[in-house]
Parts: structure tokens; C-alpha cells; sequence
């Protein structure tokens, strides 16, 4: 383990390895960073992680890149050729974690890989993130966010009956993924350094895996009950009332019922008591058979009452309920500005950016952001030098063979 440093956050101290490319892995190597672990992202000379080429864009400047490479440092290097694949083992030697997301085999292929790195540091930690992990039959197969998404039984659930399912409109798996790329690094760490061996080991992640495991109530319900549910346009087949509905002035909002005692509260500001005693409302079972007929009547309500009005109304009877807010609606709202949701950083070309801050918050070790996504190959000399000892001659010899 390195020695920690100033203390930055919780993580300070711990360095990392991020060799992967685009969202999911990169992600997770982010949040890490955000709360003081030292990132270092090894890119290809001459093109670095795909994720620059991503929009949106401003002009020429991709404007996902700093956000989502914040708080890392960047250097190039050819890992398939002999000196760059050298310099790995020497940072890796340096290092608590790699992180990655080639196909399964690359980096063996390419003799990087775990088992080879390990006998650098017998200490190390690698995440291997891949679409459908790193066994089984699918194992080879190329592994993208929206794909991997349909995998996991998620698509199947979301659009209308009688239209076709509709996937997320932004790579929802990849993000959920980095957070569990976030989970298992941290949890790693832990074992290895208040464990008894003190040895570390590699952690194996599917992309579907993410989000099919946050569908517990499918599987219970198919292998109990033999149900294979329907997609749906909202929420459905858990509580009731519950969906969008819209307000008198026009605006959208969400209201959900998440229990029987949560019903009681909206049958009261409806001025609704009668509901408890009727046999088609009176739990949420009964209501669910009748679910249509129930958000029908909210719908109904709904519409008498402004989007302001109903949201201080129903606050005050206790009942969920939330505007569905657009980005701009986002950058008015006082709690967003209360809770720093949204920060603002500087930027060497674009001068002030705002990006999303940093969660959860930590009340003795909190994160931080300490510089937005580095350009390529910003902190090669910095690194090759301080961290690995190089000679300005060695790097200059290794920049002409363009193995950085």
C-alpha cells in the first residue's frame, strides 16, 4: 500500500491505475478520485480514450471529457509493445489498483496481464470490467451499454404495450457499473490491508450484471409466480397509485404511493377518506388489481391544482411527489445550488464550466475536485520522473518511438 499523503479524502493515499476507455470503468475510477485516491490514466499515444472523441461539444471541445476524467492525471503509453509493457510493471509496482476494461484475454495476450502484474505487487488489485464478464459462453463477445442493458432484462420492461421497448436515453448500465467498479475497489482495498494476508486479487464485472441485480423482483416473482412482466411507461405492478400526471397549469409531475400509510395521506388531501373503506381501494393489493381506475382518480385531482400549489399541498400532507425537471429547471432549483449538486470549474479554453459536485458527502474526509479531465498526456514527464525515476533522456527516446 502507498503511503498516504496530505489528506485530501478517504482515499488519499491510495493510487490508481485507469487503463480502460469510455464510461463504465472510467467512471468508477472517477468517483474513486473524487475522494482523494491519485488516478493516473494510461492512454494511446497519438489518440487516448475514445471518450474525447464523445459529444456533446462545444466547437472542437468535447464538454463530457472533463467531467468524466476529473480529478485524474493522464499519461500515453503503448502497453503491446516491450518498453511500454516495462513501465506498466514499474507504475504498477508503485500502484494499489488497476483498473480495466479490455476484452477478456487482451492483457494476457499482450502478457499484462493479472497474473503477470501480480508479480510486480503481490498487493495488487485489478477490476476487470467487461460486458459479460470474464466466464461463460458470452464471455468474448464485444460489450457496450445498451446492449448489455437489453441482456439484462431492463429494455424489456420500459415504453409502451403496443409500441417496441425503448432503452435509456443516456448509458444508464455504464454509470451504474462504475459504481460498482467504485464498490469493489474500495471493499478490495479493505480485505487486502485489514485482512490477514494482506495479498490482493482481481474482481470480475458485467456490465448487465449491474442492473440485473437490481432486479430482485423480477426474479422472485417469475420463479414463484411464473410471471414474465410486461413493459410498462412507469411504474407498475408495485404500488398504487402511482405514474405522471399532469397539473392544471400544464406541468408534469411524479406522485407515488408507496404504502398503504402513504395512501391514507393522499386519500386525505384529496378529501378522499371514503377510498380507505372501499373494498377496491383500501390496500395497496386491491389497488393494484385496480390500478387504472385509481390513477385515474389521482389524474382526475391532479388537474385541479397548479404545479406549485400541489407541491406545497401535498409536502405539507407528507405525500412523494416531484416536478419532472428539466436540466433548466435543474440550474433554478435552491436545493440543487444548497446541496453544491452543481459546481463550478475553471477551464484553460472554455473559462468557467459547471459540472455535477461531488457524493455523497463525508462529514470528516470530504471529496473534492481538484482539476477536470487532463489533457493527453499532460503528466508524462511528471509521473515517468517522480514516480518511476526516468531520465529526461529515456523519455525524450521513448517519445520518438512513440511508445509515449
Amino acid at each position: 500500500m502507498t503511503n498516504r499523503t496530505e489528506n485530501i479524502g478517504p482515499l488519499a493515499g491510495i493510487r490508481i491505475l485507469d487503463l480502460s476507455t469510455m464510461i463504465a470503468a472510467p467512471y468508477g475510477a472517477t468517483l474513486l478520485g473524487d475522494f482523494g485516491a491519485e488516478v493516473i490514466k494510461v492512454e494511446i499515444p497519438g489518440q487516448g480514450d475514445t471518450l474525447r472523441g464523445m459529444g456533446p461539444f462545444k466547437g472542437d471541445e468535447p464538454l463530457r471529457w472533463p467531467t468524466m476524467s476529473r480529478n485524474k492525471k493522464s499519461i500515453t503509453l503503448d502497453l503491446r509493445r516491450k518498453e511500454g509493457k516495462k513501465i506498466l510493471k514499474k507504475l504498477v509496482a508503485k500502484s494499489d489498483v488497476v483498473i480495466e476494461n479490455f476484452r477478456p484475454g487482451t492483457l494476457e495476450r499482450w502478457d499484462v496481464g493479472y497474473d503477470e502484474l501480480k508479480k510486480s505487487n503481490e498487493e495488487l488489485i485489478m477490476i476487470r470490467v467487461t460486458g459479460y464478464g470474464q466466464t461463460g459462453p458470452y464471455s468474448h463477445k464485444a460489450g457496450f451499454g445498451t446492449p448489455a442493458t437489453a441482456f439484462s432484462g431492463f429494455t424489456y420492461l420500459h415504453g409502451y404495450t403496443d409500441r417496441p421497448p425503448i432503452s435509456p436515453s443516456f448509458s444508464l448500465v455504464d454509470y451504474i457499473t462504475g459504481v460498482y467498479v467504485a464498490f469493489a475497489t474500495s471493499t478490495a482495498l479493505y480485505y487486502r490491508d485489514a485482512g490477514k494476508d494482506g495479498e490482493g486479487q482481481f474482481v470480475d464485472i458485467g456490465l448487465y450484471e449491474s442492473v440485473f441485480r437490481m432486479m430482485e423482483f423480477l426474479v422472485t416473482d417469475y420463479d414463484q409466480n411464473g410471471i414474465v412482466k410486461e413493459r410498462s411507461p412507469g411504474l407498475s405492478g408495485h404500488s398504487s397509485p402511482a405514474g405522471t400526471f399532469q397539473t392544471k397549469d400544464g406541468h408534469w409531475v411524479v406522485l407515488v404511493t408507496s404504502s398503504d400509510r402513504t395512501f391514507e395521506r393522499l386519500a386525505e388531501a384529496m378529501g378522499r377518506m371514503d377510498m380507505l373503506k372501499d373494498e377496491r381501494f383500501y390496500t395497496n393489493a386491491v389497488r393494484l388489481q385496480n390500478f387504472e381506475l385509481t390513477n385515474g382518480i389521482v389524474a382526475d385531482w391532479v388537474k385541479t391544482k397548479k404545479r406549485d400549489e400541489l407541491q406545497e399541498y401535498l409536502d405539507d400532507f407528507g405525500v412523494p411527489i416531484s416536478p419532472i425537471n428539466s436540466i433548466e429547471d435543474i440550474f433554478k432549483d435552491e436545493h440543487f445550488k444548497a446541496r453544491e449538486n452543481i459546481v463550478q470549474i475553471e477551464h484553460p479554453r472554455l473559462g468557467k464550466l459547471k459540472m455535477p459536485g461531488v457524493i455523497p458527502k463525508f462529514s470528516k474526509t470530504p471529496g473534492s475536485i481538484r482539476n477536470i479531465g487532463p489533457d493527453l498526456g499532460a503528466d508524462n514527464d511528471d509521473i515517468l520522473k517522480n514516480l518511476i525515476n526516468l531520465s529526461d533522456e529515456e523519455i525524450r527516446l521513448l517519445k520518438e518511438e512513440n511508445i509515449i
